[in-house]
């Protein structure tokens, strides 16, 4: 198992002013996550609404985050798209701009089997001599779960060093850690689950990948520290609070994800002077009015802001 990803990885938003990538937001950002202890940064994931960036825009995004990290941590890469030779393009790129890893999906649009996924990944890994995790998230990739048994399988072979997993499914987390400690323990295991992070060291798994952590990193940092120590009774306080604060998610009813979960994380996050604006990639809408007002007084009342 490779250590230098473990523990407290956050999936780094995207900050936008006026339609472009605000820089000096993702600066300030970068420097607050890493001034609070994390022990790596994921760029060009969910959180970061990859989906939306153009080519150029992840380029200028990754580009800017590793040369403001400047080798104080290990920068993790997403190369999201619907095939693997799309994929490589994207992360033999990311590679020449400085990751440290790639992030890579099954592939999507395609639709195909878990025999086929697992050559996509071994050819992904063939192609750039970096190390190599496996996202599953399901929820935006036609619903399709990776195989406890493929992942183990291609982590004994060294085509994959761990999996960021944010499908939610936490009895098939389970069974990856219990297949992932049989097998010597090859893979890296993520959790993306962020309000049960207590839950998922506890049982075994190596970090967190926490969009939260954008609006919240050091309560993460500090449950890392006591799953660490052991302190298990600490470790479920600390989670019991952030997931306090988590209640802004549950604000914006009838909206997309996107909008939901990281307009809410953007919304505070902007009140917070940590980015200039809770913009949102196009055509997502920011939250505003009512619904912003609320997302702020919840802020507030866990003070965050």
């Amino acid at each position: 198992m490779d250590t230098r990803f473990t523990g407290v990885i956050p999936p780094v938003i995207t900050p936008f002013k006026d339609g472009q990538i605000d820089l000096d937001s993702l600066d300030h950002l970068v420097d607050l996550l890493i001034d609070a202890g994390v022990n790596g940064l994921f760029l060009l994931g969910s959180s970061a609404e990859t989906a939306y960036l153009t080519d150029a825009q992840r380029e200028l995004v990754v580009t800017r985050v590793v040369d403001r990290a400047a080798g104080r941590l290990p920068v993790l890469v997403g190369a999201i798209d619907t095939t693997a030779n799309r994929v490589i393009e994207h992360a033999r790129r990311a590679q020449a701009l400085g990751a440290d890893a790639i992030v890579a999906a099954c592939p999507f649009y395609a639709i195909n089997d878990m025999t086929e996924i697992a050559e996509h990944f071994t050819a992904i890994r063939q192609a750039v001599d970096l190390p190599l995790f496996a996202y599953d998230v399901p929820v935006r990739l036609n619903g399709k779960k990776l195989a406890v048994d493929m992942l183990v399988r291609l982590g004994g072979l060294g085509v994959l060093d761990g999996v960021k997993d944010s499908s939610g499914d936490d009895v098939a987390f389970r069974r990856l850690v219990a297949a992932n400690e049989e097998a010597g323990h090859p893979l890296v295991l993520l959790t993306g689950h962020e309000c049960v992070v207590d839950g998922m060291l506890l049982l075994g798994g190596d970090g967190m990948v926490p969009g939260y952590g954008n609006v919240e990193p050091r309560p993460y940092v500090e449950l890392w520290q006591a799953a660490q120590r052991g302190d298990w009774q600490e470790a479920r306080r600390i989670q019991d609070r952030i997931c306090a604060g988590f209640e802004i998610v549950f604000v914006p009813q009838g909206r997309s994800a996107d909008a939901s979960g990281i307009g809410a994380f953007k919304t505070v996050m902007e009140a917070q002077g940590t980015i200039a604006s809770n913009e949102m990639a196009f055509p997502v809408r920011a939250l505003t009015g009512e619904t912003k007002e609320k997302v702020v007084a919840i802020a507030r009342e866990q003070g965050l802001i």
